[in-house]
């Protein structure tokens, strides 16, 4: 025998009691006779719990009474045949008058007990059950409506009784042995004391009414009917990426609905539990989900962790004072109190030197609880020995959940390593022994981001997902969004990673959409519906969203977004840049970059300022992490320069080469940017910086290429000229590296603390005498490299193959 129980969602309209029709004759065609326990429906106990405080202030109820007459007239009319329809319309009008009369006792007396109150709402699940049982009996001749006030027998502790067990379970077995072969329609959440008076099981009683028949039935299974798929990893509402679970233990399940999974409710579980009953959740809106099963023989799973809860809003309670060190009895003379007072405490932590006590409790129980503790504890209070407990509201409740977590080392480093990389600060902490529950205690404004951060760090199966906010559309900006689009796939699939375009923003427009921007089609979006530029609120609202593993990628060469890096990073959003500016103004502003990464735990990759897309910054991290010590660099880290010298041979002059080159894409508009060696410079500079020496820019030493009046000339096509002009003086350089079977390269060196960019000529020997095409290459001279230099060598312009690096960046950033 089995016990369904249905959600007010599931009877809450024509179409759902339709489907739970369907579902219970699906049943008895099985040879199945379950017993049905159903709520009201969706909204009505709201309803009825509004009219009766509102009768109480003295205001008319008779809207709520005709909304509640008009939601169960209408089902009637739709689902039962007319010759059926009246008596039964009879029957849910005398509910509706016994109702009326109720609220206006309340209205005359201005009061509303918490025994009135339980009755009040008795009405919703009386009416659905009675209008379902007999809808239900058109198809079951054998439908019987059954007022569980009369068989579930409780304490007088209304809003939340305690049931009686033993005579609730032989009322139920009398009642069923006197009805043998009857579809029951049971009334969910409502019972009586031993005086016949209504009262009510609390926050899922309804769930707890079926486990309760399910218990003294010894049912062997028991189905909860409600909208969602089941048992899921999080809140769907609030992670989009979470999942429905096939099975749970009952320990799994209990964790979970404590810590907020409103499928089910702890209660609902413990008859189940000591019957070791099987408890499925069903979706009445998705018949063909499977459902979820909670069950005592839980098969082993893969999966470290089996959900993550939230508790949304509490409050802590901080109680700190030497009164408590040593101290025998007083956590119980603490909590002993909070109990006495039905407060209910939710996590529990204390120092070990027993200095202080940190607890949490609902929000509307805080202040109670502060002015309780000061009246028991006065005397310890005036001596000084405690302090006055202190109330931190807007807090939330983040918990992992899972049996496997006491089997599988570095659960926590792993939780508190997604907490940290995005800026979540854990204000307390707590584990029981059982290692089935870590629960954290955050901002509530974090939690949305901690749970999704969480449960991509624990649900590798899943995609990570990066939320990035680009700035700059160039070329190598919208080279990026190109190579995103195309290889969107293979990310996800080699690397575990989905990039989501949050916002872009150029100079003159900029757009944010939560759902993502295409990036096939993200121009029409920046040009149709963006806003004028706005950097500052462009951050602003970049942090404000307050998203997880959230980048901010900067594709501008403008000094505007380096100034707000800082901010960034404190906010612990990662950077991803190939702006140089960053990296190479003042060392003061390096340090205090790299400093706000490390302290906030916030990635800041800027791979693309020296070699494209060469893996040159890694390397030389690496090197230095791994012990070695750095004794010398050479490099050429211009793509521009590089092609130049390549190609300058034989017949061809050098400024037919340098058109060459800004014709191919390599220069900047004025290629005297590139030529003038300062690009080159500040790529020095960082690598020195990065390889532990506080250098300044006015510390490199260069030497210009080209002759003076080449680089002051006033347009392009003067500086054109002037290389013309200048023709002899390139020629000679050619000649002589030639005569001496060498040839040009324009090389920055790192020795000694001292950087140097100057044109020379290599011989055969020297690694850098083969380059060829546009490509970079940098040499590392070190203690483990010293006889024969690391080179790292690649194509260094282009903004193909820089969009290339920064795209590299991005995917450190996912695969973190």
């Amino acid at each position: 025998m089995k016990v369904l129980k249905f959600g007010g969602t599931s009877v809450g309209s024509v179409a759902s009691i339709s489907t739970l029709l369907d579902i219970m004759e699906h049943e008895v065609e099985a040879g199945e006779r379950p017993v049905t326990v159903l709520s009201a429906m969706s909204g009505i106990t709201n309803l009825l719990l509004q009219a009766a405080e509102e009768a109480a202030l003295g205001k008319p109820t008779a809207q709520h009474l005709q909304e509640l007459e008009s939601r169960h007239f209408g089902v009637v009319k739709s689902l039962l045949e007319v010759q059926r329809q009246n008596p039964v319309l009879t029957k849910l009008k005398l509910y509706l008058n016994e109702l009326e009369d109720l609220l206006q006792g309340i209205q005359s007396l201005r009061e509303l007990t918490p025994q009135t109150r339980d009755l009040v709402v008795s009405y919703g699940e009386r009416c659905s059950t009675y209008m379902v049982s007999k809808i239900a009996a058109q198809r079951f001749p054998e439908a019987v409506f059954v007022d569980a006030s009369e068989l579930i027998k409780t304490d007088s502790h209304f809003g939340q009784a305690r049931v009686h067990i033993e005579l609730t379970e032989r009322l139920i077995r009398c009642f069923c042995h006197e009805h043998p072969g009857k579809l029951l329609f049971v009334t969910g959440f409502i019972a009586s004391n031993e005086h016949g008076r209504i009262t009510t099981l609390g926050r899922g009683g309804s769930d707890y009414t079926a486990a309760i028949w399910g218990a003294a039935l010894h049912a062997s299974e028991i189905q909860i009917w409600t909208d969602v798929n089941g048992m899921m990893t999080a809140d769907p509402r609030m992670v989009k990426k979470a999942f429905s679970l096939p099975e749970l233990s009952y320990t799994e399940a209990m964790e979970l609905s404590y810590f907020g999974a409103k499928v089910i409710y702890p209660p609902t579980m413990i008859p189940a539990f000591l019957r070791r009953i099987p408890i499925v959740i069903k979706n009445t809106f998705d018949l063909g989900f499977a459902g979820t099963t909670i069950r005592h023989d839980c098969r082993p799973s893969e999966l470290p962790i089996k959900g993550i809860s939230s508790i949304n809003d509490i409050s802590v309670i901080n109680l700190v004072g030497s009164g408590m060190v040593g101290k025998a009895g007083f956590s119980g003379r603490l909590f002993s109190l909070l109990a006495r007072e039905q407060i209910n405490v939710v996590l529990i932590t204390q120092a070990s030197s027993e200095h202080s006590i940190t607890f949490a409790v609902q929000p509307q129980d805080a202040v109670l609880a502060q002015q309780l503790i000061a009246q028991e504890f006065e005397l310890e209070l005036q001596a000084k020995k405690l302090e006055l407990p202190s109330i931190e509201p807007d807090l939330a409740v983040l918990a992992i959940v899972g049996e496997n977590m006491k089997q599988t080392p570095g659960i926590a480093g792993k939780l508190f390593q997604a907490l940290g990389r995005n800026g979540i600060n854990v204000r307390a902490i707590a584990q029981g022994s059982s290692e089935y529950n870590i629960s954290v205690i955050i901002s509530r404004a974090d939690l949305a981001k901690a749970l999704n951060a969480v449960h991509d760090a624990f649900f590798v199966e899943l995609t990570k997902t990066l939320h990035v906010f680009c700035l700059g559309t160039g070329n190598i900006g919208s080279e990026l969004f190109r190579q995103l689009h195309a290889h969107r796939e293979l990310l996800r699939e080699q690397n575990g990673v989905q990039v989501n375009v949050i916002g872009i923003s150029n100079t003159s427009r900029m757009v944010i959409d939560t759902n993502g921007i295409g990036l096939d089609d993200w121009h029409s979006t920046l040009n149709g519906g963006a806003e004028p530029a706005d950097l500052p609120r462009f951050i602003q609202r970049m942090k404000a969203l307050n998203l997880p593993n959230c980048v901010l990628v900067d594709n501008t060469a403008s000094p505007e977004p380096v100034a707000c890096y800082e901010e960034v990073l404190k906010a612990s959003i990662a950077v991803v840049t190939c702006n140089k500016l960053g990296n190479s103004g003042s060392y003061q502003q390096y340090r205090l970059l790299h400093e706000a990464a490390r302290q906030h735990g916030a990635d800041f990759y800027y791979e693309t300022n020296v070699g494209a897309g060469l893996p040159i910054i890694r390397t030389l991290k690496d090197l230095r992490t791994s012990g070695d010590r750095v004794l010398r660099i050479e490099a050429i880290l211009s793509g521009t320069i590089s092609f130049i010298f390549n190609h300058f041979g034989g017949e061809v002059a050098f400024h037919e080469v340098v058109r060459e080159a800004q014709e191919r894409g390599y220069t900047e508009p004025d290629p005297r940017d590139d030529l003038n060696g300062k690009d080159f410079m500040r790529k020095m500079l960082i690598l020195a910086r990065d390889a532990g020496f506080p250098l300044e820019l006015d510390d490199v030493v260069i030497e210009p290429m080209l002759p003076t009046a080449c680089l002051e000339a006033p347009s392009v096509e003067a500086f054109y000229k002037q290389l013309q002009a200048h023709q002899g003086y390139f020629e000679q350089l050619k000649q002589q590296a030639a005569s001496s079977g060498k040839v040009l390269r324009y090389i920055g060196r790192l020795e000694d603390g001292q950087v140097r960019i100057a044109l020379e000529m290599v011989d055969q020997q020297h690694p850098f005498y083969l380059l060829s095409g546009s490509d970079n290459i940098i040499s590392f001279s070190t203690e483990r490299y010293k006889e024969r230099p690391l080179v790292v060598k690649g194509p260094g312009a282009g903004a193909e193959v820089t969009a290339a690096g920064v795209f590299a960046d991005l995917v450190n950033v996912g695969t973190r």
